[in-house]
């Protein structure tokens, strides 16, 4: 699986919250991040409204696009 690298910049007492949340649970911080974004993104998809926001959001761009291709 490919992998890419991304820097997340968060306020120092949540930093060090989730190096002890890591630790007690035997994982990365990197880990723990991306367990965490798993299920915001689980969430979301779930989520009826931000879904309609988002196909929304998407039918939009698509229209910018196609008046840009013209």
């Amino acid at each position: 699986m490919a992998r890419k690298s991304t820097t997340v910049r968060m306020p120092e007492e949540l930093a060090e919250t989730a190096e002890v949340v890591a630790r007690a649970r035997g994982v990365s911080v990197n880990e723990l991040v991306l367990e965490a974004l798993r299920a915001e993104l689980n969430r979301v998809r779930n989520d009826t409204e931000f879904m309609e926001r988002l196909r929304a959001l998407i039918d939009r761009d698509r229209e910018i696009l196609e008046r840009l291709a013209e």
